[in-house]
């Protein structure tokens, strides 16, 4: 089922509401309606990272859990937040600040040998957000992770058959938009058992408008 980019950008051109006021910069979404998916099978549940070709015109907040060398280099790298083993022992005991940070923060990344204590202290919470942390060794160029993580979306497919993943903002062109909405439908299309097939409807969705239905080969 091509997602081809004139369909894309006839239904993003439907979201553009000249005269609506608003005090925010509204996110554009993309939903993926599937069928005949068995969520019982833990295949069925898609986790995924995928890294969009074009930046969100909204910052994505990332921690990096790490120490020394590389909690230096991660911020300088501008990581959002660097928290190191001590962090971890105190979250562990307070599980109301160990969910704030699990809701401000959109990817984690941690220095490998700490891993075991991040499973124990905040894995608990992070694990069903589907944002266990991205390990990574403590001579890793944590700069250039940390950038490459600022243009990932989460795509998730837990109780109900269907994905939803933030693709860009108003502030985009629909070109940009478009190119990152094409990514991500790749690849739940290329992780779905049958394909095109699991595939019932594809919108998009501005965050208080209402969906736009993408024309599809199928229709």
């Amino acid at each position: 089922m091509p997602l081809a980019k004139e369909q894309l950008l006839t239904a993003l051109a439907g979201l553009r509401k000249p005269d609506a006021k608003h005090g925010f910069t509204h996110s554009v979404e993309l939903i993926v309606k599937l069928r005949e998916i068995d969520l019982k099978k833990p295949e069925n549940r898609l986790n995924e990272s995928v890294e969009l070709p074009n930046s969100l015109d909204k910052e994505t907040k990332i921690c990096v859990i790490a120490g020394g060398d590389l909690a230096t280099r991660a911020r300088a790298g501008q990581a959002d937040l660097v928290m190191g083993r001590e962090d971890l022992d105190k979250l562990g005991k307070d599980k109301k600040a160990t969910r704030k940070i699990a809701s401000e923060y959109d990817f984690f990344i941690a220095e490998a040998p700490l891993m075991p204590l991040v499973g124990k202290t905040i894995g608990p919470i992070l694990g069903p957000k589907g944002k266990m942390p991205t390990p990574v060794p403590p001579t890793a160029p944590i700069d250039q992770i940390v950038q490459s993580h600022r243009k990932l979306v989460r795509i998730r497919v837990r109780e109900q058959p269907v994905v939803q993943c933030r693709i860009g903002t108003e502030k985009m062109p629909d070109e940009k938009i478009a190119e990152n909405a094409q990514a991500v439908f790749s690849r739940i299309e290329a992780k779905l058992e049958r394909g095109a097939k699991n595939i019932r409807q594809v919108l998009v969705k501005t965050t208080m408008g209402e969906p736009v239905k993408i024309q599809t080969a199928k229709g």
